[in-house]
């Protein structure tokens, strides 16, 4: 998303790499990795009979048919466990798959549905489902090498090393299927659930600008707060969306950058990431001169999905936790031992903006001239995101009450004197909230009392 990233506290500039977008979609996909897997195996087996034939041919053209007679019977042998391989690799997918999508959705019904993409990108779950089925059809092969003929010197085909690569392949399947249910056991468990979510936005956070540069690369981004964005000059003309409808997943921030620049404009994205589109809904507005034809095509630049996504979208981190929180204080649930995890890690996300500047991302060519303009969510809706709701449903619990009040108190000795007030007036609204809920004077003492364990 942005060009600065810190290291030990400096900032650093890095390109935009041009596959980005292409990758994150990827990544939220299941058919990618098991599709390469199967063509991959294609490619392999093919140097592996090149390489059994030239093996077989070597050996002849040295006359030595006792070496030809000896691998008849080790590849005879590796043929039964070959064979075990393929009427079993395809049952064994299909149970352990099964049990997975059970696990699945027993996750998003305890956390939320918005859970379930944690699994679908989960890079050893599509290891392990791309190995197997490679292992599967990697065995398929190597059975229609085998030569019905037994004699030594009309024997046309010796799968040896065919069949070595199979039992490699098997290895690999055991290997990633131990590390497949450990991975799938610990999504299960609320604490490692929340703590991925938690990685991904801070991901997003670490990869925002943070100042302003006069020299940046193309594509380079400064932030700023919504009231001081820069002159971009007149508005010229909006570009309206004319895909499917959905949610904006992302834009391809490099590409506007280079079409903005070529064009002599700047460009300002009207809606948010995250925000649902429908044709004919303006995409961009376009500033400081006239509406080229290029631009016109300016609707393909951005990604429209069913669901939101990481990428690019800073709200979505909060937006996860939170209904998390709301789950595990629903009566269905009351888990109010969940609801505080959630809220450590809300915490967690707001203390790592609480020195950013929000509200618009700058984004600049290689001269420095602004070329887009991207609005993010400012410190006021970040904190209200994360704490009206939460707020809410909370009253009853003092274990995520006293949470919720150590989290502000910690929250208002780390922001800004200008970032206060969102919130002092939620730790108001909460005090009030259980001022008029809770009848006994000592249990509202009790609930209104600080604690970053909430109970213990």
């Amino acid at each position: 998303m942005g060009d600065w990233k810190t290291t030990d506290g400096l900032p650093r500039r890095r390109r935009h790499r041009a596959l980005s977008p292409l990758r994150e979609h990827l990544r939220d996909t299941f058919w990618f990795a098991p599709t390469a897997a199967l063509f991959l195996v294609f490619v392999v087996w093919s140097a592996a009979t090149a390489a059994d034939d030239a093996i077989l041919t070597a050996l002849r053209d040295a006359g030595d048919e006792d070496a030809v007679s000896d691998l008849l019977g080790i590849a005879e042998d590796a043929k039964t466990v070959v064979t075990t391989i393929s009427a079993a690799m395809m049952t064994f997918i299909g149970v352990v798959f099964s049990i997975s999508l059970v696990a699945v959705q027993m996750a998003a019904g305890q956390f939320s549905p918005r859970v379930v993409r944690i699994f679908v990108r989960s890079r050893i779950t599509k290891a392990t489902f791309a190995v197997f089925l490679a292992t599967f059809v990697q065995s398929l092969l190597v059975l229609t090498s085998y030569d019905s003929q037994r004699d030594p010197a009309l024997v046309a085909s010796i799968p040896l090393v065919q069949s070595v690569l199979t039992l490699i392949l098997v290895g690999l399947s055991v290997i990633l299927f131990v590390m497949y249910v450990n991975s799938t056991l610990r999504l299960m468990r609320v604490a490692h659930v929340v703590d991925l979510i938690t990685r991904e936005a801070l991901r997003v956070v670490a990869n925002m600008p943070l100042g302003v540069s006069a020299e940046t690369p193309v594509g380079t981004s400064s932030s700023t707060g919504p009231g001081s964005d820069p002159d971009l000059g007149p508005e010229t003309a909006r570009i309206a969306h004319h895909g499917r409808a959905g949610v904006l997943r992302d834009v391809d921030i490099a590409r506007l950058v280079r079409m903005a620049r070529q064009n002599g404009v700047v460009l300002r994205l009207v809606p948010r990431i995250g925000d649902f589109v429908v044709p004919g809904t303006p995409v961009f507005a376009v500033h400081g001169g006239p509406v080229a034809k290029a631009l016109r095509a300016l609707s393909f630049q951005v990604s429209v999905g069913a669901e939101r996504t990481f990428h690019q979208d800073l709200g979505f981190g909060l937006r996860q936790l939170s209904d998390i929180a709301l789950r595990a204080l629903s009566p269905a649930v009351n888990d109010p031992t969940t609801a505080v995890q959630a809220v450590d890690r809300i915490v967690q996300f707001l203390s790592s903006v609480a020195q950013r500047p929000l509200g618009a991302l700058l984004h600049r060519d290689k001269r420095g001239t602004v070329r887009l303009v991207q609005p993010v969510p400012d410190w006021t809706e970040l904190v209200d995101l994360a704490f009206t709701e939460i707020r809410g449903c909370a009253v009853s619990s003092p274990q995520v009450t006293r949470r919720l009040l150590a989290g502000l108190d910690d929250l208002l000795g780390a922001v800004p004197e200008d970032r206060r007030a969102p919130l002092v007036r939620h730790r108001t609204l909460l005090t009030q909230a259980v001022e008029r809920t809770v009848p006994e004077a000592a249990d509202r003492a009790f609930a209104l009392h600080p604690n970053r364990q909430g109970i213990g």
